[in-house]
């Protein structure tokens, strides 16, 4: 059988007070320290730990401010699936060079790690100085179109 208490409030009616002592003490906002979430600034240490649960204090995340992404190939890997990239008419042959987009590929910066055995004419908006040279030794070319920026160069004085 359930039992039907009476609320405390409606105890309290006819008393000045409702229980909260002098009658000035439960006016406005002054009382719980504020509305809302006031006082949990940096310096609000009553209300800080019921806001430590919350991503409230300091700098979040970060904003990347590159452009472009880059998407890197390897050059070992280039020379291990070029005969099915020349099949599928990703990559074309003149003479004994291959000639390469690498926009056709999907990738925009060209690394050094691998060994080659063919002569590649690439076409390329990045490249490492590494990538270039084990091209060049091979007999082929690399083509950048777009260079980055490197610090600032001390001038020589004479």
């Amino acid at each position: 059988m359930t039992v039907n208490n009476r609320k405390k409030n409606s105890r309290q009616r006819g008393s000045w007070t409702h229980g909260w002592g002098e009658k000035k003490k439960h006016r406005g906002a002054g009382n719980r320290g504020g509305r809302g979430m006031a006082g949990t600034g940096k310096r609000g240490d009553a209300k800080k730990p019921s806001i430590w649960t919350t991503r409230y204090f300091g700098k979040m995340g970060f904003v990347n401010h590159q452009q472009e992404k880059i998407v890197s190939q390897n050059i070992g890997y280039i020379e291990r699936q070029i005969e099915k990239l020349a099949s599928q008419k990703l990559v074309s042959k003149e003479g004994d060079h291959y000639i390469i987009d690498s926009k056709k590929l999907g990738f925009n910066k060209l690394l050094g790690k691998g060994k080659i055995t063919k002569k590649f004419k690439i076409d390329v908006p990045y490249a490492s100085k590494k990538a270039i040279a084990i091209v060049e030794k091979a007999g082929g070319k690399v083509n950048c179109t777009k260079k980055k920026a490197k610090g600032k160069e001390k001038k020589e004085e004479v």
